[in-house]
């Protein structure tokens, strides 16, 4: 299980198929906005990164907008084809 720190929130990394995890890049990207999602997904389109916060589904935050069940039906529909990707899972 491999781990990155952001902002003092330790996460593992889920999916990182293409290796394009830029540390630097997230320290700045990720704020406390993000603090209560269990998820954090990343896409990459024109070489700048779009994050998306998502709940596990037991979480009584989650809706169908932002439940992680429902996450490979987002990448279908709103990210570029062929868009590295990546998830993290924040560890409690």
């Amino acid at each position: 299980m491999k781990k990155i720190e952001i902002n003092g929130i330790t996460y593992e990394i889920v999916k990182d198929p293409d290796n394009c995890i830029n540390r630097e890049e997230l320290t700045e990207k990720i704020t406390d906005y993000f603090d209560s999602f269990d998820y954090i997904f990343g896409d990459y389109s024109y070489d700048k990164v779009r994050l998306k916060g998502y709940y596990d589904s037991k979480n009584k935050k989650a809706k169908d907008i932002n439940d992680i069940k429902n996450l490979d039906e987002y990448i279908k529909n709103y990210c570029s084809f062929g868009a590295k990707i990546f998830l993290l899972k924040k560890i409690q």
